[in-house]
């Protein structure tokens, strides 16, 4: 970053990481993003998951052309009757199970958390929450303080509470969650834990444990929904419907767009004792909603989930061929995929390799032996074939 904008880029723009990737990105297309002096890279993350239809899909960007010649910000949400986003929730309700049919659209997943949290204190009268270990909810207070990783959440303390952590994947922990308990929040697949993926019967016992106690059960669909795992949702693989689910990420179709989504005796709680006390200025923003009621049409009209699985199967077959020595494990579901390797030194590495050699790969936050993998789920067989190569070879320079 030698240069006037990557020095502009290090002294203006608040930094996440002391060393950040800069890569210099002038167009996205497709699957691929171009770099300022002709690099080409497969976004083989998504943009951490956001891009489920790649990058400039021609459905979006028409739909985003329409709506901005119609009008943008009007009114905060709830107050006025605006077309795409009532459609957006009416698309919504009729996708995913009953009794859920409510949706209060947000700008991130991050806040449709907090939304949840709030709903499930003033509906149930209780305060404590359960979380679990390794989880990841998002990074404002009350998100962080779910957090399965303290080494994310101690710098910040004292968070919002309480919360009481669990063992993910841990039927016996179950017994924990009582009366105190307003929520239980939980990842279908722990993505930033290194693509942990629960048992159908833990899933299962954890339903009927919140049942027992009187808890709400909040699903985090920020990454899994729409698609990701080979389902529409991933609440799908476990025929548990939870009382709340949390989306975002794919949900805008790439603009700012999340959810959370309820039986309506539950989200009524939002707009009584007292009104408006709950409210957001540019959540189910009219572009956001236009964005993402086309990108979920295409999803759903293409069988994109269907997709994720037979072409997740296929990838995950051809890394496991990989295994062995570095690599020590591989584990997947649909098109969200993690590898595992010996040590965080070798997953740096393997990440950079991949990233000089043109496929973005990434860590994860809570498993700093595993990179993630999850490539939009338009991915065709030329394009995963050039990953697959460059994967293995960086493998093999481990």
């Amino acid at each position: 970053m030698n240069d006037e904008l990557g020095a502009a880029f290090l002294r203006h723009l608040a930094q996440t990481s002391p060393v950040p990737l800069g890569l210099r990105i002038e167009r996205a297309e497709g699957v691929w993003l171009h770099g300022a002096q002709g690099q080409r890279y497969l976004d083989f993350i998504s943009g951490i998951g956001v891009a489920a239809l790649g990058h400039g899909h021609r459905a979006v960007l028409a739909a985003i052309e329409r709506q901005a010649s119609r009008y943008l910000h009007v009114m905060v949400y709830g107050e006025y009757i605006l077309e795409v986003q009532v459609e957006l929730a009416r698309r919504l309700a009729q996708l995913l199970p009953d009794p859920i049919e409510q949706i209060y659209f947000t700008n991130s997943g991050a806040e449709a958390i907090e939304g949840a949290l709030k709903t499930a204190r003033k509906f149930t009268g209780r305060a404590g929450f359960v979380a679990f270990e390794g989880a990841y909810h998002g990074d404002t207070t009350g998100a962080m303080a779910l957090a399965g990783n303290p080494a994310f959440r101690d710098p910040f303390g004292p968070l919002p509470g309480p919360v009481l952590h669990l063992p993910y994947g841990e039927e016996s922990a179950l017994a924990a969650i009582d009366e105190n308990v307003a929520a239980v929040i939980i990842e279908p697949v722990q993505a930033e834990a290194g693509v942990r993926i629960p048992s159908v019967q833990f899933m299962r016992a954890l339903s009927e444990r919140c049942r027992e106690a009187g808890a709400l059960l909040v699903f985090d669909e920020v990454l899994t929904g729409l698609g990701r795992t080979g389902r529409l949702f991933a609440l799908e693989h476990f025929g548990v419907t939870p009382d709340l689910i949390v989306l975002a990420k794919a949900l805008g179709g790439g603009l700012p767009l999340g959810a959370f989504c309820g039986r309506p005796q539950l989200l009524e709680v939002l707009a009584h004792d007292p009104p408006l006390g709950h409210i957001t200025t540019f959540g189910g923003h009219p572009l956001s909603c236009a964005a993402g009621l086309a990108a979920l049409e295409v999803i759903v009209g293409e069988g994109l989930a269907a997709r994720a699985t037979a072409m997740g199967g296929m990838l995950k077959e051809r890394l496991s061929a990989l295994a062995g020595g570095p690599l020590v494990a591989v584990r997947g579901i649909g098109m969200l995929l993690g590898l595992e390797f010996a040590t965080a030194e070798l997953t740096n590495r393997f990440v950079r390799d991949c990233i000089a050699h043109g496929v973005i790969t990434n860590w994860t936050l809570n498993a700093e032996c595993v990179a993630r993998l999850a490539p939009p789920l338009i991915l065709a067989p030329d394009e995963a074939a050039f990953a697959l190569d460059v994967i293995a070879q960086a493998v093999g320079r481990l």
